[in-house]
This record gives C-alpha cells, structure tokens and sequence, in this order.
C-alpha cells in the first residue's frame, strides 16, 4: 500500500506501479525529477521512507535523476533481464523497485552512480521536512 509519514493512504499512478512493483523503466528524460535541483529529500512514492538528498543529486546526463548516494540503506539484488549485467536498487522496508547502481559516477563522490526513476520518487522541499515529518533530516544540508 501507499501511505505517506502521516498514515494517509495514497493511490500509486499506472507507471508509478509498473516502475516500483514491476521493474518497469521509464523512458529517459521524461521523469519529473531528471532535470530538478531544488534542496530537500526524496522519499520512496510507495512508503515514504527516506532514500536521496538533494545534495547528493547530480547531472549524469544519463536521462535519469542520479545520486552519488543514499540516505540510508537499500536493498540490492542481481539483474540480467535485456541481457545486461546490473545491479537492481530497491527500497528497505516497501521493497520498491527504484533503479540500478552502476560504477561510473563521480570518482570524487566515491564512484557510484545511483540511477532512479522518477515514477519511484515524492520529493520533500526542504521548508517542508518538519511539516511532512521529516525534520530530522535536515541534517543532511549546509
């Protein structure tokens, strides 16, 4: 089920069910938050658990919000569907389907590239963190 920080059920859109309970992908550079640099957390859509700051938010140019990474930790599980060699990312608790992790990201930041879909994603402006529950996570800014 889909439930904010407060309880509230929430219903999931076709492609954001397809994308977090079926590993579906969507398309590159369609996705609300590829192109998005505002401060503040992104939480899995399904339970609201915490997953990326926007301060470890980057431009891969890959078509796909990218993090160097997370919050916390997340699942990962081997994948080889479309006969590629990858490493599936998935939400802790709601055990949702968010993308890959790949080994091309900023050497700087550690090396790792976290690919997520958009459709996975509910971002939490950073005025809005004590309101929707999660201030605790502030933290997390400069």
């Amino acid at each position: 089920m889909n439930f904010d920080k407060q309880g509230q059920l929430k219903k999931l859109s076709h492609e954001q069910y397809e994308v977090t309970q079926n590993a579906a992908t969507e398309y590159p550079f369609t996705g609300k938050y590829d192109d998005f640099y505002q401060k503040g957390i992104y939480v899995d859509v399904v339970s609201g658990e915490p997953l990326f700051s926007s301060e470890d938010k980057y431009d891969a140019g890959c078509g796909w919000p990218s993090f160097t990474k997370p919050i916390e930790k997340l699942k990962y599980r081997r994948d080889q569907s479309h006969n590629m060699e990858r490493t599936e990312v998935k939400s802790p608790e709601a055990d949702s389907h968010l993308g890959h992790v790949f080994t091309d990201g900023p050497a700087d930041k550690g090396g790792l590239r976290y690919c997520i879909n958009s459709a996975a994603l509910r971002f939490i402006p950073y005025d809005d963190l004590d309101k929707e529950g999660y201030g605790e996570y502030k933290k997390l800014f400069k």
